[in-house]
């Protein structure tokens, strides 16, 4: 993993960590008393609130309500440094301090005639003279229209400024994390689409490119005023997200460390988060940290299996999974869950990467394979007992018949000429390997003086295959064989296909001699012809060689 790129990504995290801890507090809150009903007076400060309930209200839709709650002013505030009070409450509501009203947002119990109104989050600055040290009283005079069972309040209470740049800080911070994730979205989607088999980098791609939606959706409120009425569209956003993600990451790792009965085990931890999902889903706190730590829990058992197989980047990833634990320890769970699901991602990265540098070594021995099988193709045929042998043959052909002899130097010529137009390809037309083909049977007839024959059947002379690999199996097949009683041998290539798979089936009519049969299981043709499959197939084929009855049966399943 890149070192600058890890010391930059925990300098954030460290200055996440400083902005987000809360500073020293400048109040303190005491029971919050509730009542439904509506009188102006509820908002003076030495008003008796002794019969006030201590739960939440349960009110009707568009009913007004009316909350008191006593704060202790620990600190006064600075000269030209008034201190803010921002509520976090669902509804519409006035705010009064000290009796004072310092502010609204919407308009309580008029809902239904002028609409919505208002934003999820609003500031109200403190007057000066009522923000000194000591007891005083916030009531709030509220109307919930839209959603009636979300009653509940809290406020935050600190320097103005502060109150204002703090979130702008930790959003913007947060948003860097959002945009470099996206930017590795874009980037390993690109690359699977250039290899639509790696699905780990998909899988990838669409946690990232989660990651930086749900980073919006969590911190939009910052710069976009919403009115609580629509608040509930980003909650069922967000725990959507929360719940694909959840189940991406351990889907994820669980193709890096293939764990026993993986589909089923899936599907139970599938059913657990759409259990989570639905059991409280009007509290979407209550179903995002359950997710979230569903997720790490089934993270940390594939993460254990893949340490005890010892496989690669296993113990790093529990090292990400014990980190991502720490921060939310130490860091609230808002931004927490943020900085946890980075360090995950992060180690899911270096998986990718230890995967990308295997492949990157894969590609580099292929080359260096493919160089080989080409030297290979060429020093199988101008091997010196083959050249001796033909050139032996050659003068014995012009001695006794010149005519012949040319048109087995013409032959000839044509399989050097054929051999070198191939040499350089990882594949050709399959017509160009049955002319390779059937010019080596030529050239073996005047050499042998045994009848050489060849048939095809369904070919298809658009497809492609490994150079050399059907003439290594005629090779074989004049090598390992004796001649029928009639002086022949005879070869037949029969192509089938289908949506699955293409089919292969080279057939050799002859006396095979049982002593050469040991010889041709491990020799060094079929090596080549493996090496060769593998080289342009990776794992989507199947060979076979056998003998039969008439005499011996190569097959070769190429996989779609």
């Amino acid at each position: 993993m890149n070192l600058r790129f890890l010391t930059n990504f925990l300098l954030i995290c460290f200055i996440l960590l400083i902005t987000s801890c809360s500073q020293s507090p400048v109040f303190k809150e005491y029971q919050t008393l509730s009542r439904i009903g509506d009188q102006q007076e509820w908002a003076t400060k030495n008003w008796n609130d002794d019969g006030w309930d201590k739960r939440k209200p349960i009110v009707e839709a568009g009913e007004v309500y009316w909350t008191r709650t006593p704060i202790d002013i620990l600190k006064a505030p600075e000269p030209l440094h008034p201190y803010a009070i921002r509520p976090y409450i669902y509804g519409e509501y006035e705010v009064f301090w000290d009796g004072v009203l310092i502010g609204k947002n919407g308009n309580p119990g008029q809902e239904v005639l002028l609409g919505p109104e208002g934003k999820m989050l609003t500031t109200f600055i403190l007057p000066t003279h009522l923000s000194q040290e000591g007891e005083h009283i916030l009531a709030i005079r509220s109307s919930l229209y839209y959603f009636p069972d979300h009653v509940g309040m809290r406020v935050d209470i600190a320097n103005y400024d502060d109150l204002l740049t703090d979130r702008l800080i930790e959003t913007s911070y947060m948003h860097i994390f959002a945009g470099a994730f996206l930017i590795a979205s874009i980037y390993f989607l690109f690359l699977f689409l250039s290899d639509k088999k790696e699905y780990p980098m998909l899988i990838f791609s669409i946690s990232c490119f989660l990651f930086f939606v749900l980073n919006l959706t969590e911190f939009i409120t910052t710069y976009v005023p919403i009115h609580y009425a629509y608040h509930h569209i980003r909650l069922e956003i967000k725990g959507v997200l929360m719940f694909s993600i959840s189940f991406l990451i351990p889907l994820y790792l669980s193709k890096q460390f293939p764990i026993p009965k993986r589909k089923i085990s899936l599907l139970i931890y599938a059913g657990i988060l759409l259990f989570i999902f639905f059991i409280k889903h009007n509290f979407i706190d209550f179903t995002t940290r359950n997710m979230a730590l569903s997720m790490w829990f089934f993270s940390f058992g594939i993460t254990i299996f893949g340490i005890y197989k010892k496989m690669k980047g296993a113990r790093l990833v529990m090292l990400t999974l014990f980190l991502a634990l720490l921060v939310n320890f130490i860091i609230p769970f808002e931004v927490g869950i943020f900085i946890g699901f980075s360090i995950i991602l992060l180690g899911m990265f270096y998986l990718l990467s230890l995967r990308i540098k295997e492949q990157r070594l894969a590609y580099q021995t292929s080359l260096v394979q493919s160089t080989r099988l080409r030297l290979e193709l060429l020093k199988k045929n101008i091997q010196p007992h083959f050249l001796m042998n033909t050139l032996t043959s050659l003068i014995d052909w012009i001695e006794e018949s010149p005519k012949k002899g040319v048109l087995f130097i013409e032959a000839l010529a044509k399989e050097f000429d054929l051999l070198n137009q191939i040499e350089n390809q990882t594949l050709i037309p399959i017509s160009q390997e049955i002319a390779l083909c059937r010019t080596h049977l030529e050239i073996m007839e005047y050499r042998k003086e045994i009848n050489y024959s060849w048939q095809e059947e369904n070919i298809d002379i658009h497809e492609k295959i490994p150079p050399g690999i059907l003439h290594t199996l005629l090779e074989n097949g004049i090598t390992h064989s004796l001649p029928q009683e009639d002086n022949s041998i005879k070869f037949k290539l029969i192509f089938e296909s289908n949506t699955t798979y293409k089919l292969y089936t080279f057939l050799t009519f002859a006396s095979v001699s049982t002593e050469k049969m040991k010889d041709r299981e491990d020799g060094t043709g079929l090596k080549y012809v493996k090496a060769r499959l593998a080289e342009s197939y990776q794992e989507h084929w199947k060979f076979s060689s056998e003998p039969t009855d008439h005499g011996w049966k190569n097959t070769i399943k190429i996989y779609s």
